[in-house]
């Protein structure tokens, strides 16, 4: 089968052997490239494993399923409590699509307990988004957000739409900070407000540098929540004097894991089927698995418009 493989910072289509071993075999459907997947392209961050962990696709009993991309221990205490986000096994080893074969193939086999079912009303090719859905999802629900809340989203890529999704299910006053127009475009269809106005009670930094940080900083009331959801790949400067003259909340967020009995994805997948508008909003470009690194290339030009770019083989 196909299946696209990293080799010196560069992507490439190859034929592999078909999975094997226990799990349950998912046919690909659609699997979105990330940002932390060009990242790790470049970081020297060895990649032996197929890559994509944003997935959807078709198991063999027919179906229609989004794959949480964690096969986690299951038995250590991060496990059992619910916050497998930070099992033992780390991150670098239980992530599907980073230490073991990921989306951006034909088919494969992952851990039952990966397999999210898609609500009736959700197409299989939009439930790749649910992941980084999932993401806002886990760290929105750190902080309490209320109806009454003014939230500044700062960042517009596919973190930041998420972001701004997930905000307008509790509170109508949500404003995105972007830089791109495509990102401001897809923030006004999500019902995003694109003009700052006053002091935020709760803004959301999602692109992951330290002068959006600074600008989250200034947006804030205070004793504002300020939350962090962006990965920061290369450290952060953060304006201490006036992050305590204002006595800011900082909460910190990594990826998704479990409230209770309900999943990150659960709530994710949910708001998916009842608000078509974010997948037609930030899913950019679709293409054909064999234009793999055509799609890579295209999901680095965020100024010609590239949101989220979909592989569906």
């Amino acid at each position: 089968m196909r299946a696209v493989r990293c080799e010196q910072g560069h992507v490439h289509l190859v034929e592999v052997e078909r999975p094997r071993g226990e799990g349950v075999r998912v046919k690909v459907a659609a699997t979105g490239i990330c940002g932390s997947d060009l990242h790790l392209l470049t970081s020297g961050f060895p990649l032996p494993a197929t890559l994509g962990h944003e997935i959807a696709g078709i198991t063999e009993n027919g179906t229609p399923v989004t794959i949480e991309p964690m096969a986690v221990c299951g038995i250590c205490p991060a496990c059992l409590s619910g916050n497998y986000n930070h099992c033992v096994l780390g991150a670098g080893v239980f992530t599907i699509g980073i230490g073991r074969d990921g989306g951006f193939a034909d088919e494969l086999i992952v851990p039952e307990r990966c397999l999210v079912p898609l609500p009736s009303g959700l197409p299989v090719g939009d439930a790749c988004l649910a992941e980084p859905l999932s993401v806002a999802v886990h760290g929105i629900a750190m902080v309490d957000l209320k109806s009454s809340d003014k939230v500044a989203v700062v960042g517009g890529g596919s973190i930041g739409l998420c972001a701004v999704a997930v905000a307008k299910e509790v509170t109508p006053h949500v404003t995105l900070i972007a830089r791109h127009d495509a990102q401001k475009l897809a923030g006004e269809r999500l019902g995003a407000s694109a003009e700052a106005s006053g002091d935020y009670d709760v803004v959301i930094e999602c692109a992951g540098t330290s002068s959006s940080m600074a600008d989250a900083v200034r947006l804030c009331r205070n004793r504002a929540t300020l939350l962090m959801l962006a990965t920061y790949w290369e450290g952060l400067t953060l304006p201490a004097f006036e992050v305590c003259g204002k006595e800011l909340k900082i909460r910190s967020s990594a990826s998704y894991a479990r409230n209770g009995a309900v999943r990150d994805f659960d709530v994710a997948v949910a708001i998916m089927a009842r608000n078509p508008a974010i997948a037609s909003s930030i899913i950019s470009h679709r293409l054909p698995l064999d234009a793999a690194v055509e799609a890579f290339d295209v999901a680095r030009n965020r100024a010609a418009g590239a949101i989220k770019v979909v592989l569906a083989p």
